[in-house]
């Protein structure tokens, strides 16, 4: 039987904060990636790639552990639409979102040693209900938006914004907790990993273990990237 330490490639405070409330004890580690979008590029494959990406960059620093890459672009017919750069960014994204249906897809990687063994794409639909400008303006100045994709997180005041959803909650958040434990049980088995850190734990965990120039983080606040 093997045992793996199990990591977050992830500096979103969101995805931590859902892990963390899984009870699973796990270290969160900056996966060191660009997140660009690359020319004809679509949502679902960004999400995609930079999941691959996360995942595989940084297992290849850390032994024994299996490592998790995760990201999150919104879809607006078939238009990527990330975090925006300023609150005016903000504010031409939800126009864009106003009144109509948009789907939010997440990437998830799992990564042994720089090798990528499982991944997925879950894929939520949600509907923004009709927002007047003055609306649009005061969600904007607020900061809620601020360094999240689409410029709202559907956890905290944006929650206003969202008439409903067809799918994976937590998706919309930023991780798909029941598509992630499928892959990491799939994991578990193929690995022979001998007590999973995925079935016990009390949380996140402080360590000075990683590779020197990781960043690691043990606790928190709730937030989304």
């Amino acid at each position: 039987m093997n045992q793996f330490r199990l990591i977050l490639a992830s500096e979103s405070p969101r995805r931590k904060e859902i892990i963390r409330g899984l009870g699973w004890e796990f270290e969160a580690v900056s996966p060191g990636i660009e997140e660009e979008a690359v020319d004809g590029e679509s949502p679902r494959d960004m999400a995609a790639r930079l999941s691959w990406l996360k995942a595989a960059s940084a297992s290849r620093k850390i032994q024994g552990a299996c490592v998790i890459g995760a990201d999150t672009v919104v879809d607006v017919d078939g238009t990527s639409m990330s975090k925006p750069r300023d609150r005016g960014d903000s504010v031409r994204m939800l126009r864009m979102l106003a009144g109509r249906v948009h789907l939010v897809h997440t990437g998830v990687a799992l990564a042994v040693s720089g090798d990528v063994v499982s991944s997925c794409v879950e894929t939520t639909k949600v509907t923004f209900g009709e927002l007047s400008e003055d609306e649009i303006l005061s969600f904007a100045a607020s900061g809620d938006g601020d360094d999240k994709a689409g410029a709202y997180a559907i956890q905290g005041r944006g929650a206003l914004l969202v008439e409903k959803i067809d799918g994976c909650w937590h998706n919309v958040v930023g991780l798909p907790v029941f598509r992630l434990k499928r892959m990491l049980d799939g994991f578990a088995k193929d690995f022979n990993v001998s007590s999973p850190p995925w079935t016990t734990g009390v949380g996140a965990k402080n360590t000075g273990s990683m590779p020197e120039g990781q960043y690691i983080e043990g606790g928190g606040s709730y937030a989304a990237t």
